[in-house]
């Protein structure tokens, strides 16, 4: 599924998010887990936003930011790859490797590192006196492998030994039964992920939750005990202080949610673009909430879309999915291009269309969003890696909204952590 930057397609779009959650009654699709908000229909408590630019891009700079690109410097890399690095250490050492091109995805928890890429002898977690190992799918694919602990550091912010999943590591036990009979394809190669990692910072501070502190037979396995490399792996429970984390809420501070700042992008896209990731929510004096609307979600991490008068529950913001996954092609009244072609399955409408939604939240907040779809052999033939008016179909589950990467585009967008304390309040929320 990688692209060669000489053969240029909008079909290796990714959607990076989680599909076990801690709620039973929960089904596949790009949200994380969750463990405290409330499954209500959102109410009607506060004023609709009249702007769909609440809170536009402004440059921020300062010691709690990392920089964030996305270009075709990457060999395996995708269109709207949204890449940053890290910086990996054996804990409590100055033993460190500094690994590029991980993508940056709201959609999920956890650091996810290729481990061909990673030359660090890390200390590994244990169940049961057996290496602790982590079946993880997300909604288009799975990856396989150990859950080690690390001290990582992103710009000024360190998280100390804080366990992170090894993908393909090598000399590790092969998948289990109970992973590899998904259906969904494995993919912990660096071609096949399209990145050398994944750093979760989505809405949860876990990448399970408690739902995986007490194994059952109606929860789908995600952690295995894997007493060797050559022994069957068995589904065991997992504290929480074992399970891969979100790293942002493991800082000593700045550690209550993130800012992607993007700045704008012309219609036709760009070769390149670059923008920050910015530690802290009203930490500091770079990161304050300003015009920002909060919406805040659900236990999935999901709000509301309403569109054409109808409303779309299980919508939610993903940067790891690279183009807008927006209804279908009836709903919309547009085409997709045809299979054969180098945008197959995408919208392709003869000229740019020009949209509106509301985005709503279970708080009652709602603000209009405008949107633009190109014609996605369009944009595959020019030369340019970022685009804010790419998209395709919603595939996962029925009638939705998941507003990709080019959502983000000339926004300063606002993610804040389950639990902790914030400007916006202790509720997970996404605010624009």
């Amino acid at each position: 599924m990688s692209v060669p930057h000489d053969s240029v397609s909008l079909l290796v779009h990714r959607c990076f998010a989680l599909v076990l959650t801690v709620s039973l009654l929960m089904l596949p699709g790009c949200g994380s887990d969750a463990s405290s908000s409330s499954g209500s229909t959102p109410g009607n408590g506060s004023t609709p936003s009249s702007s769909s630019l609440r809170s536009p891009y402004t440059a921020i700079t300062g010691p709690n930011v990392q920089p964030m690109t996305v270009n075709s410097d990457f060999a395996y890399g995708y269109i709207n790859d949204l890449l940053t690095s890290v910086t990996i250490c054996v804990p409590g050492t100055t033993a460190c490797q500094t690994i590029l091109n991980i993508l940056v995805d709201t959609g999920s928890s956890g650091l996810r590192l290729i481990g061909s890429q990673l030359s660090l002898a890390l200390p590994a977690v244990t169940s049961g006196n057996a290496p602790l190992g982590e079946c993880f799918e997300f909604v288009d694919s799975y990856v396989w492998g150990s859950v080690v602990t690390a001290d990582v550091e992103l710009a000024d912010e360190q998280a100390a030994a804080v366990p992170i999943q090894l993908i393909g590591n090598p000399g590790f036990a092969a998948p289990p039964f109970l992973c590899s009979s998904s259906g969904l394809p494995e993919t912990d190669t660096v071609e096949s992920f399209g990145a050398n990692g994944v750093l979760g910072i989505g809405l949860f501070a876990y990448d399970c939750g408690p739902a995986c502190t007490a194994q059952s037979a109606a929860v789908p396995a995600i952690y295995f005990n894997c007493p060797s490399a050559s022994a069957s792996c068995t589904p065991t429970s997992v504290p929480l202080a074992n399970q891969v984390q979100n790293l942002v809420w493991r800082f000593p501070q700045d550690n209550n949610g993130v800012i992607i700042s993007l700045p704008p992008l012309d219609a036709s896209g760009a070769a390149s673009i670059t923008g920050t990731l910015v530690f802290g929510i009203g930490t500091a004096a770079n990161n304050g909430l300003g015009s920002a609307q909060v919406y805040t979600t659900d236990a999935r991490g999901d709000f509301m879309t309403i569109y054409n008068g109808k409303s779309y529950p299980g919508s939610y913001l993903d940067t790891g999915s690279s183009v807008l996954f927006i209804l279908d092609s009836l709903t919309l009244g547009i085409p997709t291009c045809a299979a054969d072609t180098a945008a197959g399955g995408e919208y392709c409408p003869a000229s740019t269309m020009s949209y509106t939604a509301t985005t709503l939240g279970f708080n009652g907040a709602s603000g209009m969003v405008s949107f633009s779809i190109a014609n996605a052999n369009t944009l595959a033939s020019s030369n340019n890696w970022a685009f804010n008016d790419a998209a395709a179909p919603f595939t996962s589950r029925p009638e939705a909204f998941a507003w990709g990467l080019p959502f983000f585009f000339g926004r300063n967008v606002f993610i804040a952590i389950e639990g902790q304390s914030t400007p916006g309040g202790g509720v997970p929320y996404w605010a624009y």
